[in-house]
């Protein structure tokens, strides 16, 4: 899946956080530090950082949603970054994407903290962000 493939599905899927453009999923595909993995309706890219991992973003467009393609994708970073003893993964979630938060906890990751009015919406709205973890 090419850069623009990546901001036409993000952009079908936010508007807070906003959508990515292709020059951002241009550099984090150029970048070492970034493992992304791609299907036909979706695709997920993680950025290591020592023993860390952070998930930068799930997307799989709204036709494809609910047969199991973002667990599918979140199970396939896990294996990977456990390939590479990778010690713990975490990510920052919309605090009322209810969808994902739910997909997050049943793959055993656990809420951290709270990153009050975080994330700017498109009329200027501040949502929260839910930090969560999982140890690997």
């Amino acid at each position: 899946m090419n850069p623009a493939e990546m901001a036409a599905i993000h952009a079908a899927c936010f508007t807070q956080p906003r959508p990515w453009s292709e020059a951002e999923f241009a550099e984090l595909s150029a970048s070492p530090q970034c493992i992304i993995q791609t299907a036909k309706l979706g695709f997920a890219i993680i950025r290591l950082a020592g023993p860390e991992a952070e998930l930068l973003t799930i997307a799989v467009h709204p036709e494809a949603r609910r047969q199991g393609l973002a667990r599918s994708l979140l199970n396939a970073l896990i294996t990977d970054l456990n390939s590479r003893n990778c010690e713990e993964i975490f990510l920052e979630v919309v605090d009322d994407n209810t969808p994902a938060i739910q997909l997050y906890q049943s793959a055993g990751f656990e809420n951290r903290a709270i990153r009050k009015d975080y994330y700017n919406g498109p009329n200027g709205q501040k949502s929260s962000a839910l930090v969560m973890r999982k140890l690997l």
